[in-house]
């Protein structure tokens, strides 16, 4: 071999440089571990509360040495926060937090570029729009140009009503064709999406997550923000969803709207039929009571001390306590009817009771304080435009600050315009001893009155009941700047830490298990030859996890099966590596001049068989996300570094035994007559093969047509949660509790029988946080009986405890989302196959090849998906098609190819050394000859596959069940189907070989 020193070199470089780089993993994960330490001796486990007080004790103890020099390695030293930097990213997976998918709203970025216009026309188009987006890969934005044309008439997007405004003026004039405005609203709403962008990335920062990631996906208006770590995730998802749309509006008083709320009742007794509830009749007293203080604040006796009816009328029936005499709170009302009184008081014959100086009062809830049932209604003095007289647009700096109680606040500085305006309002609620509602995302944060006459200077406070984060994040929030629309969350995983660490311990048992299976098989199989190979492979897996930490690759748990693979990929070149060199010592050839030949032989071999591996690792990365990203990540590396190893270092410590006297056999006494002088007529047999592959492909086929594919969420939508409980429980009852609260749902066991995968479509239209939280509330109601006594709903929502009881995970994807992972699938495939044709015809010349690798592939998937169809209901782990299992497809086409590509390769060397064979003869010669190789690499992969399949994470069993069949039926085919079809085609076109 050539350039040994320079072989040596890049060894030695990539070997330190991948050592340096674990480094800083090794010593932030031993700080870590000490920070753990420090807190569980400083908080007993006997403290109520021992659980939330040591993560705070940890993170105290983590922030205290952030700065300091930690870690000194000779040339240079680092701080903590410098070590956990270069770290190696673990994925959400492996080590907790929140991934998620926003969709700024088009729609309100262009109600904002209308100025919330009325337009009939435009506010058809906007809701039109919504509705081809169901069914649509175009964006928001076309979609709305598509249904404005449809429905324009003689309407214009430059029409004074819509775009050609005053905040457009400068842009947009009412002489503009359409085809002039829209290059004009594609800026207008590209400039309002980054916004967004930077305010998200913004308040990230605030947030102080290590390693967080968001990036815009393309022009859809998505933002892709994965923070690995977050521990407080419902904390998080407040942050990101909300817009920050600070508003200061006058309220009015209790009394001003007491008459009109009268009013209301009486006409809702005739349009709504409330029955007397149980508690009226219960309580006739408490209700008598209420009664009372509702005529005070209206101003009337009760005249009628005997009537019957216990019931006041549908709004009156609903209020819990009735608001205060020159207070703006109205009333006060259980949370749960919210949306009903909000129904009531906005009906158009209800509103039609306002007076003419009030037909355009805002109606607003008041914050929900910790604990309580009850919310404060406001009624606010809006206008014709509903545009405040003051925004946070003039806020230009935001505090966290404490008030004189000691209670959490913030405070707020305005610019100049901001301050004037700010000083006339407070003036003015001086004058009038009436009170301002300070509002963010319409929600009534405080409506404080001004008792010391007009407030100069710009400084105003936020009070309510705050706790110290919410305070610091409102702070951050407002400082970052407001969202220039609402954000959705689309789709989003959330792991709990105590799965992480668990996905961690399986994952790394089952990959050292995996290793040291087929280095010791290695050693059994190939003798002395096997150490060499051993030695490659230890340093292929240093070179995997090098790159992948100075890249600042995230590692997940499919990315751990991707490693895992790759075992299997570099043991491949090294088995065919050392066949041919086993083929050459057979022929009579010397030690030196076989492995040469061997080597060189084999080169074709292996880069056809890894380039089209690694082609179907390629799309799979352009088309996956999250964690299938992550596993088309590890594959990549890995095949280029066992390139790297097997054919270099392998032959490096070859040649240096060989040099130095030494014999190698390349077997063992016991392998060393294995598979040889095999004579199998395969050919003989494919039409055996075609009746058992067809009727294997019928049956699939049947299954699938009549029962389906269980279908996870990415591909439907829907939410998902994993639950875990104190004690195994029965799936029927839990299903039938599940399904009387949401109508529909799907319980499946996933690992032991005290875990449970919940998925819902319950409200899966509706992406707002309101809506997450309701599903997740109602799930939470429907498992009580099944949860231990006196675990509370904030408990649940993150697996507290010592068993970590509760939720573990829990997923969401909007339809528009799951269409779009399922369209993206198809096309994945789709587009690995052509490639995968077009490959093998560049490099054999012939289609017949393209189309024997094609047809096997095609071969394998229908098997795979059949066997799917045919065992998913009977199966003890979950095997929902998801992104994973498309991972799994694309891996077995990959693995497919591999085989019969080094098939055919053999094929095209037996066609130039035999020119007087038989074509018939050179197929099976070739099959013979390589079945050595497709066994031993085969079963070697399955080792490394079960082992992760019995041992690993619950959650990969599916990936790794459907690579199990894949690399089973990927063998068969190989040699059954993918050659003899080559072989049939070939014969009956007439096509002669030696062209």
């Amino acid at each position: 071999m050539q350039n040994k020193g320079l072989v040596k070199l890049f060894a030695l470089l990539f070997g330190l440089v991948s050592i340096y780089q674990l480094s800083f993993t090794f010593k932030a994960n031993q700080i870590d571990a000490e920070a753990k330490e420090f807190a569980i001796n400083k908080i007993p486990a006997t403290d109520s509360e021992y659980d939330a007080k040591r993560k705070l004790e940890e993170a105290r103890y983590l922030d205290s040495i952030s700065n300091e020099k930690v870690f000194d390695i000779g040339i240079a030293d680092y701080t903590y926060d410098e070590v956990k930097d270069k770290a190696m990213n673990l994925g959400l997976d492996l080590k907790g937090g929140i991934n998620v998918i926003l969709q700024i709203s088009v729609k309100d970025i262009l109600k904002g570029l209308a100025n919330n216009s009325k337009d009939p026309v435009f506010r058809k188009a906007l809701d039109d729009a919504e509705e081809i987006q169901k069914n649509s890969q175009n964006t928001y934005l076309e979609d709305f140009f598509v249904a404005f044309d449809a429905i324009k008439g003689d309407t214009k997007l430059a029409s004074p009503d819509i775009f050609a405004n005053r905040t457009l003026s400068e842009e947009i004039t009412f002489d503009m064709t359409d085809d002039q405005v829209k290059p004009i609203l594609k800026r207008k709403i590209d400039e309002s999406i980054v916004s967004a962008f930077e305010v998200l990335r913004k308040r990230i920062d605030k947030f102080g997550v290590t390693q967080p990631n968001i990036q815009r996906l393309g022009n859809s208006g998505r933002i892709l923000v994965e923070l690995p770590g977050a521990k407080d995730i419902e904390r998080v998802k407040g942050l990101l969803q909300s817009t920050a749309q600070l508003e200061f509006w006058d309220a009015y008083k209790a009394e001003e709207l007491g008459g009109f709320l009268n009013q209301a009742n009486e006409t809702l007794k005739g349009l709504v039929n409330v029955k007397p509830t149980a508690e009226a009749d219960d309580d006739v007293e408490s209700q008598d009571s209420e009664d009372s203080q509702i005529d005070e604040l209206l101003g009337e006796t009760s005249t009628d001390s005997t009537s019957v009816d216990n019931t006041l009328g549908p709004l009156f029936d609903l209020i819990q306590a009735p608001g205060q005499q020159g207070q703006p709170v109205l009333a006060m009302f259980n949370a749960k009817d919210k949306q009903t009184v909000m129904e009531y008081l906005n009906m158009p014959e209800v509103r039609s009771l306002l007076p003419a100086e009030q037909r355009y009062v805002k109606f607003a809830w008041g914050i929900q304080e910790k604990g309580s049932e009850l919310v404060e209604l406001y009624a606010l003095k809006g206008n014709r435009d509903n545009i405040p007289e003051l925004s946070g647009a003039v806020i230009v700096d935001a505090r966290q600050s404490y008030s004189p109680n000691s209670k959490p606040t913030v405070t707020m500085q305005m610019n100049s315009k901001g301050a004037k305006i700010w000083e006339a309002m407070t003036g003015r609620a001086f004058t009038q001893g009436s009170q301002i509602a300070i509002v963010l995302d319409d929600i009534v944060y405080s409506a404080p009155g001004v008792t010391t006459g007009a407030i100069s200077g710009g400084n105003s406070e936020i009070s309510g009941s705050f706790t110290l984060n919410e305070a610091v994040d409102l702070a951050n929030v407002l400082r970052a700047g407001k969202l220039p629309a609402s954000a959705d969350i689309v789709q989003a995983d959330e792991v709990g830490p105590s799965l992480g660490q668990e996905a961690i311990d399986s994952g790394m048992k089952s990959f050292l298990i995996a290793l040291a299976l087929v280095l010791i098989w290695m050693l059994f199989y190939y003798g002395k030859a096997g150490i060499y190979s051993d030695i490659a492979l230890m340093l292929n897996i240093l070179l995997i996890f090098g790159i992948l930490s100075g890249l600042g690759a995230v590692l997940t748990l499919p990315g751990i099966a991707g490693i895992v693979l790759t075992i299997g990929i570099a043991v491949d070149a090294n088995v065919l590596i050392y066949e041919r060199i086993r083929e050459e010592l057979t022929k009579g050839k010397g030690q030196k001049e076989a492995v040469k030949d061997g080597f060189s032989n084999a080169l074709s071999s292996i880069l056809d068989a890894n380039i089209t591996t690694g082609l179907t690792a390629l799309i799979l990365f352009i088309f996956g996300t999250g964690p299938i990203k992550g596993f088309a990540t590890t594959l990549l590396i890995g095949i280029v570094t066992s390139l790297f190893t097997a054919i270099f270092i392998s032959r490096l410590l070859i040649d240096w035994d060989a040099n130095r006297g030494g014999k190698l056999n390349f077997s063992t006494s016991i392998t060393k007559g294995l598979f040889r002088g095999i004579n199998i007529d395969f050919l003989k047999k494919r039409k055996i093969a075609y009746v058992v592959s067809g009727l294997i492909i019928i049956s699939g086929l049947t299954s699938l047509f009549t029962t389906g594919l269980d279908q996870g969420i990415d591909f439907v939508g829907g939410r998902t949660y994993q639950v875990r409980f104190a004690q195994d429980v029965n799936t029927e009852e839990v299903k039938t509790a599940v399904h009387a609260v949401f109508e529909s749902a799907e319980v499946k066991t996933i690992g032991g029988n005290n875990q449970l995968k919940i998925s819902t479509k319950y409200k899966v239209d509706d992406n707002s946080a309101e809506a997450d939280e309701e599903v997740q509330s109602k799930l939470f109601e429907s498992l009580i009986p099944f949860l231990p006594d006196g675990i509370t709903y904030d408990e649940f929502k993150v697996g507290s405890g010592n068993k970590k009881i509760g939720k573990m995970y829990s997923g969401k994807v909007s339809p528009t989302i799951a269409d779009d992972i399922k369209k993206s699938s198809i096309w994945a495939v789709l587009g690995s196959l052509v490639v995968v044709f077009l490959y093998i015809l560049l490099r054999f010349k012939k289609w017949q090849f393209s189309l024997g690798a094609v047809v096997a592939v095609f071969h394998d998937v229908l098997i795979v998906l059949g066997i799917y169809s045919l065992t998913w209901r009977y199966m003890p782990f979950d095997m929902e098609i998801d992104q994973a299992f498309i991972a799994a497809i694309l891996t077995v086409i990959g693995y497919s190819l591999n085989d019969t590509v080094v098939v055919f390769d053999r094929i095209r060397e037996f066609l130039n050394e035999h020119t007087s064979w038989e074509f018939g003869r050179t197929v099976n010669s070739a099959l013979n000859t390589t079945l050595s190789r497709t066994l031993n690499t085969s079963l070697t992969t399955l080792v490394v596959l079960l082992a992760m399949f019995i041992l690993g994470a619950d959650s990969l069993r599916d990936l790794l069940f459907a690579l199990i069949v894949g690399v089973v039926v990927g063998t068969y085919s190989s040699v059954f189907i993918a050659t003899p079809i080559m072989y049939d085609t070939i014969r009956k076109l007439g096509d002669k070989m030696e062209d």
